[in-house]
Order: C-alpha cells, then sequence, then structure tokens
C-alpha cells in the first residue's frame, strides 16, 4: 500500500482503478481523472451477498495537480507502459 499526496488530496493507491491522463473537466479545462474504487462494508452483513459491494468515484485534478500526477503516472518508475511511444526501431 502506498499513499501519494497531490495538493491538499491523500489517495491510497490500492485504491486506484483507472486514470485518464487526458482528460478534459465539464467546464473544458485540461486534466487527469482518476477512477476510485472503494469497498463498503454494510452493518452485519456479509460483503458476499450485497449486491453494489464497491463506490465508484471520479476525481479530476487540474493545473500543477494534473501536470505532477501526468508526470507520476508517465514514469516508468510507477507504471509499466506496454507501448512506449518512443520504439527504437
Amino acid at each position: 500500500m502506498a499513499f501519494i499526496k497531490v495538493a491538499n488530496t491523500v489517495l491510497n493507491t490500492n485504491y486506484i482503478a483507472a486514470i485518464k491522463l487526458e482528460s478534459q473537466t465539464r467546464a473544458g479545462e485540461r486534466s487527469i481523472s482518476i477512477l476510485i474504487v472503494a469497498p463498503r462494508f454494510p452493518f452485519l452483513q456479509i460483503e458476499s451477498t450485497f449486491p453494489n459491494a464497491c463506490s465508484y468515484e471520479w476525481l479530476d485534478f487540474t493545473g500543477q495537480a494534473a501536470v505532477v500526477l501526468q508526470d507520476y503516472f508517465s514514469s516508468f518508475n510507477n507504471v509499466i507502459d506496454l507501448l512506449p511511444q518512443h520504439q527504437s526501431k
């Protein structure tokens, strides 16, 4: 488990399900979107019988936060790129 801090938001990387590196907000501003999937534990109920066991939320980051997230999730130290942009021929 790792945590990353971006501005005033701390993300648990275990709950990151997807990242859109090139996204836009509703206002048309360039952003990075991160899909967070977190389990919901119903009170005194077995999780497997609960049909909506997870909650999903897209978080949009703009400005400097989007730039640092783009760098972080584009780094070969953090993410394996299966189709690298700069392939030697």
